[in-house]
């Protein structure tokens, strides 16, 4: 029997939890704190799937820019750069799954990033 594994990271914006997994998926919850944003990025072996739970922001998808808020749903494909943004005063909540060949942490080219993080490759 394949014992699952979950466990949650804080980082400088807020927190992610892995709640599932398996062979080409994960599902994390995560939650951004007022005020505060993820790195502009981008994924080489995965695609992001998005749901906004909680609070209100702004998701940046290559150029396009475009407020969000509860029940609004996103699909960021592999190699496009991404971000979201916490705009309000409460925690910013969503689901992402990601879908892929490789679903490991290092999967990720920063571009900008207010902490300091910047990392190619």
């Amino acid at each position: 029997m394949n014992q699952k594994v979950f466990y949650t990271e804080n980082r400088p914006w807020g927190s992610f939890t892995v709640i599932d997994s398996g062979e080409k998926y994960k599902l994390k919850r995560i939650e951004v704190l007022p005020h505060k944003r993820l790195s502009l990025q981008k994924h080489m072996f995965r695609d992001e799937y998005w749901t906004i739970i909680q609070g209100k922001g702004e998701v940046q998808i290559e150029d396009a820019f475009i407020e969000t808020g509860p029940g609004e749903m996103y699909h960021i494909p592999r190699e496009s750069r991404h971000r979201i943004s916490n705009k309000s005063n409460i925690k910013l909540i969503f689901f992402e799954v990601q879908m892929g060949d490789k679903l490991e942490e290092n999967d990720i080219i920063r571009y900008e990033d207010d902490y300091g993080r910047i990392k190619n490759g």
